[in-house]
């Protein structure tokens, strides 16, 4: 029997996990042991007697940074050599993550992922140990730690048996490149709106047209960028 998916955390404040992981369909199969959890505390590899984890920006400046030796300490007790799971580093500077590596991060053995707190953390140790530096947008966060949640929580939803049915995680947002099309329920009117006619006509191949054309109007409308990665999604 494999393994199942394992995500390793190394923060500043362990106590953040499984924060909202625990709930809902990733906390019922973290219950069931369909993906597996551990969140690490880097101050257990802190100098001194205090657990000093920062220091000064060398050459000067504001805030503190991540000493290397730390973190590499940190690293190498969590994932020893031959651990084929990734280390992701998440940073503003970080390749954008995407429903694509998603997917592969989901697809794979698991992960790791260190949490950078202060002005960051120092860049030998990304070096060293090959951090893959990865970013949720054009944005800055306080630290890692929500943005962490946010890619396990994307991930441990394409775990098999997480979704209730697999076409779930096929038929969404950024899968075939395209956004959702808009979706309905009842009631059949709501404050003087209906529901498109062709999702009420009962005629599958008409209803399957109607959502590929949706998809690419809203994508055209929101997400161009996308449409003009692959110019025969536009037609």
């Amino acid at each position: 029997m494999s393994e199942p998916w394992s995500a390793t955390i190394l923060t500043l404040y362990p106590e953040m996990f499984p924060g909202p992981l625990g709930l809902s369909l990733a906390g019922d199969a973290l219950r069931r042991g369909a993906w597996r959890l551990d969140a690490r505390n880097l101050r257990l590899h802190g100098i001194g007697r205090h657990r000093t984890v920062d220091d000064t920006p060398a050459g000067g400046g504001p805030g503190m940074v991540l000493r290397a030796d730390v973190l590499a300490a940190a690293i190498d007790e969590v994932s020893p050599a031959g651990d084929p799971r990734p280390r992701l580093l998440f940073t503003p500077r970080g390749t954008p993550l995407n429903q694509a590596r998603v997917r592969e991060l989901a697809a794979g053995p698991g992960l790791v992922a260190l949490c950078g707190r202060f002005e960051g953390v120092d860049e030998r140790v990304v070096r060293a140990r090959g951090l893959e530096e990865v970013s949720l947008g054009d944005f800055v966060l306080s630290g890692g730690e929500v943005a962490a949640l946010a890619l396990l929580d994307a991930c441990v939803r394409l775990l098999p048996g997480v979704m209730g049915k697999a076409a779930s995680g096929q038929e969404e947002s950024f899968e075939g490149g395209l956004l959702e099309y808009p979706h309905y329920t009842r009631p059949r009117e709501w404050e003087g709106l209906g529901i498109p006619p062709v999702l009420l006509s009962g005629d599958h191949g008409a209803v399957e047209s109607w959502r590929r054309a949706e998809a690419r109007r809203v994508t055209a409308e929101r997400r161009p960028d996308l449409l003009r990665r692959d110019p025969d999604k536009a037609g």
